[in-house]
């Protein structure tokens, strides 16, 4: 990887990283996450949000907004659940 692409990397990391966003609804490969917030989670070496969308997975999205739209973190924070997400400890599987 030469160092134009890490700068560009680091660069999408720093803006997307962090942020709750929305797909662009007119996609129609992401019309199963319309109307669900997500969240950054980071953004891959391909340049893509790696973001969770509080199903328990977590979705590389193209870091653009083509694709996608931040939204205001206090609006989302409402209806992000951030206890939702595949990060979270399984109680019953601890011993």
């Amino acid at each position: 990887m030469d160092q134009q692409a890490i700068a560009l990397n680091e660069r999408l990391k720093r803006e997307w990283t962090d942020q709750y966003v929305v797909v662009n609804p007119d996609r129609p490969e992401l019309k199963r996450f319309v109307g669900v917030v997500g969240r950054v989670v980071t953004v891959n070496y391909n340049n893509k949000a790696v973001i969770d969308f509080q199903d328990g997975a977590w979705y590389d999205v193209s870091a653009s907004t083509q694709y996608l739209t931040k939204v205001d973190a206090a609006e989302a924070k409402a209806k992000f659940n951030a206890e939702a997400n595949s990060a979270q400890p399984i109680p019953e599987k601890q011993g």
